[in-house]
């Protein structure tokens, strides 16, 4: 079992440094960062997590920049999205922040990918709501063909270009791993097209895990690894997310100031 934190970094929080020192020094081999470009004043959207959107869901930086900055300071954490919002960004644009924080970091990076769950947040970005699961795998099967070829080109509904060269390329061969977000009903379906791998959020449609990680594999015939975030630090959940076959848990750290965050991992780091 592997373990790392999942989080929000934002301007008054611990910043992206200090954090990824303090997590490599006290053993943790992974940090994850959420992503908003911006949430809507409007409100239309339900948060699937609860009433009231919290205040971090404001205020993050942008994950590759801070990502970056965390990669600078350490020598073997994993830098991840978790989740980058692929439907609000640009692939071309995409796939050369992510082979920029993989040169950068030597090797480190990982792209968690997901749809998103906020409507107004994804229109004023022009992504139509209803169509953003087929946009989500056009946009990353282009990004993995920027990654890998050469001279790159890909015809899509959504995603339309001609043989461009797009560098830097990757230190990871072929490519960082792309871990797809989600529980949905037609989640498994693109872990096995487009995925290295499945990161779910921890207790949203996760109540079968055990069964849902064997359902997973035996389709995709080959063995997924699987990502849990969100993942509330109590040893019963480390244990059994262990028992469901789990590959890495990441810890949901709240958003705080530097000290009360480095207090909340030492906390953590004894249930490693």
């Amino acid at each position: 079992m592997e373990f790392g934190v999942s989080t929000f970094v934002t301007d008054d929080g611990i910043g992206p440094a200090p954090l990824g020192r303090a997590l490599e020094e006290r053993g943790f081999g992974a940090l994850f960062l959420a992503e908003h470009t911006h949430i809507p004043a409007s409100r239309e959207s339900p948060w699937p997590g609860g009433a009231e959107l919290p205040r971090q869901y404001y205020r993050t930086l942008d994950p590759f920049v801070a990502l970056t900055a965390a990669a600078t300071v350490t020598e073997r954490l994993i830098v991840g999205t978790g989740i980058a919002l692929v439907v609000q960004r640009d692939p071309i644009v995409l796939a050369k922040e992510v082979a920029s924080l993989d040169l950068v970091s030597g090797g480190r990076a990982q792209l968690g990918v997901g749809a998103g769950w906020n409507r107004e947040e994804m229109r004023n970005h022009g992504t139509e709501p209803k169509t953003r699961m087929r946009l989500l795998r056009e946009r990353v099967l282009a990004v993995k063909e920027l990654w890998t070829a050469e001279k790159a080109e890909f015809h899509g509904e959504f995603v339309d270009f001609d043989p461009v060269f797009s560098y830097p390329k990757p230190v990871q061969d072929p490519h960082p791993p792309v871990l797809v977000g989600g529980s949905g009903p037609t989640t498994f379906d693109r872990v096995i097209e487009f995925g290295d791998g499945w990161m779910p959020i921890h207790g949203r449609g996760t109540d079968g895990l055990a069964g849902q990680i064997a359902e997973l594999r035996d389709r995709a015939g080959r063995r997924v690894p699987v990502t849990v975030f969100g993942v509330v630090p109590k040893a019963e959940n480390v244990a059994a997310l262990t028992d469901a076959g789990v590959d890495r848990v990441l810890f949901n750290l709240p958003t705080e100031p530097e000290d009360a965050t480095l207090a909340r991992l030492d906390t953590m780091a004894a249930l490693l």
